[in-house]
């Protein structure tokens, strides 16, 4: 009997232990205003996992700290809006903005000045928002997927009123608002920004009836009326005084009010506001729970669950309940086997946010290939920066195939890998962006493009991850194509100066070159660009060995700067991105212990539970994926290998819970703030030196248990044999390349070719057939005098051939000159003001301003930021020749003769200038040059020579107009 009832009570222990656990809200673990000081841009309103509404107040719509719409150290709120970035370093969203006030607060909201509060009467958590204002009023939001939910109690006495701004934060283009019941209203807000062209329908409801709807139409002021098509649009919504209460479901569509009102019936059929809080409290529980963490500080456990909460917010969804979403096309598309996403900031997600969800989430990594490959399908290309149905085109590189091929290698395969492969491949073959150079040379020079080191680099790799989806599908061209490509990395290092540097057109380095400077890099310098995770084996040769890495890193993280001390160590600046790796390079120096040095530091030191918590803009998820990633004790540091670099573990024990339903076990032995360096490890109880682990290892479930200690143990994971590998297999010759020759010429030219790798031969052919090692043997010039198709390739004993090249040479033909009558001199001009993308947005949008001028000039815009020109006119050509244009330009611009598009120099980038060449007869020939300015200082000259005048820039004497 007595044993009967010991079972009994265990079987009751066990069942209320297992009851306790189910029940651990992981939520009160998450600081939702981690983030939103300094330079976080987080914001702390309500969302559910991967949401299409992130309801939260706004306190500023002006400069950096107003792209999260919330600043910490602000005292008063504007409104509450619903969509939000979740920290970006870019103007955009905070859509429809709802504010309750009472009556002696209207005038400061129409001035923008906000309603008073103060922190202590405020709170946030995982799904929900509230703040009581100083005057009063409560305001609370939760949300489902695609709805808002606002719960505003006023003080007694009080009428209850409503502010909508759909002219907040700025950049709308056509907005309307109508009330359609007596507790119901709808209306749209198309706005242009960074999003070039994006739209928001919402359909509210009100549980108590509208007494008064009055609406201010361009700002002329509150009147009974609805507004329509307008480009400033606010209304006053007045309910019956003695209710102090009200309640406002929001849809919001991306497609159609229609589409909101259906988001809004299927996902909040009650006003049964504590029912969805606990609903959204439910859903942000399920994903925290995938990794459960015992030991470390309460703020460490904070910082935790508060990166799984952050990680957790994007990619966005963006499809109604009928499957209908806006495509980046701008057309409406239904989708059909997938769940359409947007908001993958690519250039920072793919290094730790993806492969973080290759492991937690790897159905969802399916629906966001899918995603990625719906807009492929819809607008032709794989995106960089999609956002709201729109491509933005911003930072660089085709990181959506890093994406795709991580979670390909990694046995994620749940799409069309075809399609994917096709993507992949069109994404390294266009020829914008310095990509027709990087094809051609091996590298994109610094007097072509800018940020050329960065965009050679990141072209590397992500051709590397295009080799290696190609290698597992068993494409043997395509991967020795790409792995090929992989390597031209190299073309850029500078082994007298160990860095990677600038290198201009003709070979020679850039001049004068100083690391710490930001010449040829993007959102980095020197130090932070070294930059090859997919070859550390090829970059360690190139170096000099082990030491020769391991010195640059001990410099790396104590050279003394400038740099600010809360966001870096010595150069090491993990508030961006690019060296995101660096700490994880000792890994391959045999030097784990460094590693595990600099990780600790970086989790104690640049990450902390208050507003000011991160080193940087949290971008997307990236910023708390590394700190997931570290601290669990690995780190994906070449995403589309399978294998992860071991830093090490920030607490005693982390349990992932898989999707399979199998469970990786990290445990630290010993571990506390003193033990933070492993002395041995055992995976599945067997011994484990290799300071790796491959991704195989942690989806089969296991166990993996460091024994820590206070002192480095410096032959942990030291031999060669048991450190994180590349196995690019052979060295590759570099490409040859033209050392003399004109690719478009009137009789003939003579092309000299060369190759920077000795001792190897150059094969070539002149019929159009591809070279091989039986084709002429390049010795001496090579005289064309008729257009011919040269391709070339080299190659040398115990190397990898190069790549193969095409380069067309162009026996010129005459543009003929326009017939035209009555010009005179000028340049008509239309000057335009707004958020351009792209120098094409130019065509889509109506001038503040027209004119003549006399030359090519930005000098008279109104504006600094945010403007564009486009020039029209004639250019006269005074004698048949071959010319070379100029076009020097601070952000996007192009050139046009004869409406062809001769020089493409677009994009958001500093001032870089781009030539092109082409002949022309005598007489008028049409102009066109665009223009678009985004930030960071303006430049555009426009400039020509030919063989009669050096280069200079193109005056008024040449430039006519029609009468």
């Amino acid at each position: 009997m007595k044993r009967c009832i010991l079972i009994l009570l265990s079987i009751l222990v066990l069942g209320f232990l297992s009851c306790a656990k189910e029940e651990r809200d992981f939520t009160e673990l998450v600081n939702v205003f981690i983030g939103t000081a300094g330079d976080g841009n987080t914001y702390p309103g309500a969302s559910v996992p991967f949401g299409m509404v992130q309801l939260s107040p706004d306190t500023r719509t002006e400069g950096s700290h107003s792209y999260g719409g919330y600043y910490y150290p602000d005292s008063a709120i504007l409104g509450f809006s619903h969509t939000h970035l979740n920290g970006v370093g870019e103007p955009e969203m905070r859509d429809v903005l709802f504010m309750p006030f009472i009556d002696g607060d209207k005038q400061a909201l129409l001035s923008q000045k906000g309603v008073s509060y103060h922190h202590e009467n405020e709170t946030g958590e995982p799904g929900y928002y509230s703040v009581i204002f100083d005057n009063g009023l409560n305001a609370e939001l939760t949300v489902t997927g695609r709805c808002g939910f606002h719960r505003y109690s006023f003080p007694i006495n009080e009428t209850p009123n409503v502010f909508i701004d759909l002219t907040h934060p700025g950049g709308a283009e056509d907005l309307y608002i109508r009330k359609v019941s007596d507790c119901k209203v709808e209306g749209m807000r198309r706005s242009h920004g960074w999003a070039y062209d994006q739209y928001v329908y919402f359909v509210a409801e009100f549980s108590l009836a509208i007494k008064e709807f009055l609406v201010s139409v361009n700002n002329e002021g509150f009147v009974l009326s609805n507004g329509d098509g307008a480009r400033d649009l606010q209304a006053i919504l007045r309910f019956e005084p003695g209710n102090p209460d009200l309640l406002i479901k929001v849809g919001i569509s991306a497609v159609s009010a229609e589409g909101a009102r259906k988001n809004l019936s299927n996902e909040i059929g009650d006003w049964n506001f504590n029912a969805i809080k606990k609903q959204a409290k439910e859903k942000w529980n399920s994903k925290l729970a995938k990794i459960e963490i015992e030991g470390g500080s309460k703020d460490q456990q904070t910082v935790f669950y508060t990166s799984m909460y952050h990680a957790f917010l994007s990619p966005d969804l963006y499809q109604d309940v009928d499957s209908l979403y806006r495509g980046i096309d701008g057309n409406i598309h239904r989708a059909a086997d997938f769940t359409n996403y947007t908001t993958f900031s690519l250039w920072d997600t793919y290094r730790a946010l993806h492969p973080l969800f290759t492991i937690l989430e790897p159905e969802m990594s399916n629906e966001f290939i899918k995603s990625l490959l719906a807009k492929y399908d819809d607008g032709g290309r794989l995106p960089m920066w999609p956002l709201l149905g729109n491509y933005t085109d911003d930072m660089l590189a085709y990181h959506a195939v890093s994406v795709i091929s991580d979670a390909y290698i990694k046995g994620i395969n749940d799409f069309d890998t075809v399609r994917a492969f096709e993507a992949m491949k069109k994404s390294a073959e266009f020829d914008k962006s310095g990509l027709g150079l990087y094809k051609e040379l091996g590298y994109i020079p610094f007097d072509r493009e800018a940020e050329s080191a960065s965009k050679t680099l990141e072209y590397c790799y992500d051709d590397w991850c295009i080799s290696q989806f190609a290698k597992k599908m068993g494409l043997v061209k395509d991967y020795n194509v790409y792995q090929k490509r992989g390597q031209y990395y190299k073309a850029l290092f500078d082994t007298g100066s160990n860095f990677f540097r600038g290198k201009g057109r003709d070979r020679n380095w850039i001049e004068p070159f100083d690391p710490l400077e930001n010449s040829v890099y993007s959102e980095g310098n020197a130090y932070q660009y070294l930059y090859a995770p997919h070859d550390m084996d090829g970059l360690l040769e190139l170096m000099g060995g082990v030491g020769e890495l391991s010195s640059f890193l001990d410099t790396l993280f104590t050279v003394e700067t400038e740099n600010d001390p809360s966001n870096s160590l010595g150069q090491y600046w993990h508030g961006n991105e690019p060296g995101h790796h660096l700490p994880y390079l000792y890994t391959y120096c045999g030097e784990a212990w460094k590693t595990q040095h600099y990780v600790n530091r970086i989790l104690n030191e640049l990450y902390s539970n208050s507003p000011g918590g991160l080193a940087g803009n949290e971008d997307c998820g990236q910023m708390s994926a590394w700190y997931i990633m570290s601290s669990l004790g690995f780190y994906p540091l070449a995403p589309g290998q399978d294998i992860y670099v071991t830093g090490t573990p920030l607490f005693n024990r982390a349990r992932i819970n898989l999707e399979n339903g199998k469970q990786f076990i990290v445990e630290a032995k010993n571990r506390s703030d003193e033990n933070i360096y492993i002395q041995s490890a055992t995976l599945n109880g067997e011994k484990y030196n290799k300071s790796f682990i491959k991704h195989g290892d942690i989806v089969k479930g296991g166990k993996l248990v460091f024994e820590m200690g206070s002192k480095p143990d410096k032959y942990w994971g030291s031999d060669k044999s048991e450190r994180p590998y590349s196995n690019n297999g052979k060295k590759i010759v570099s490409n040859p390349y033209i050392e003399n020759g004109e690719k478009l010429f009137l009789k003939s030219t003579k092309v000299k070719l060369s190759c920077d790798t000795e001792n190897v031969n150059i094969y070539y052919t002149l019929d159009g057939s591809s070279p091989n090692l039986y084709s002429d043997i390049y010795t001496r010039a090579i005289v064309i005098s008729e257009s011919t198709s040269l391709k070339m390739m080299a190659a040398g004993q115990g190397l990898l051939s190069s790549s193969e090249l095409e380069l067309n040479f162009v026996k010129a033909h005459y543009q003929k000159a326009t017939e035209v009558q009555n010009l005179r001199p000028g340049i008509a001009y239309k000057y335009y003001e707004k958020f351009f993308v792209t120098s094409l947005d130019l065509a889509q949008e109506t001038p503040v301003d027209t004119g003549i001028m006399d030359a090519f000039t930005i000098d008279y815009a109104k504006k600094e930021n945010y403007f564009g020109y486009s020039f029209e006119g004639y250019i006269r050509i005074d004698k048949d020749d071959i010319y070379t244009f100029y076009l020097r330009s601070n952000d996007g611009s192009r050139l046009f003769i004869n409406e062809n598009e001769i020089i493409e120099n677009d994009g958001n980038h500093a001032s870089v200038e781009k030539r092109a060449k082409v002949a022309l007869k005598a007489g008028y020939h049409k102009v066109e040059v665009n223009y678009m300015q985004c930030g960071g200082g303006k430049e555009l000259e426009v400039s020509w020579e030919a063989s009669e005048f050096s280069k200079q820039e193109i005056s008024k004497a040449h430039l006519f107009i029609e009468n």
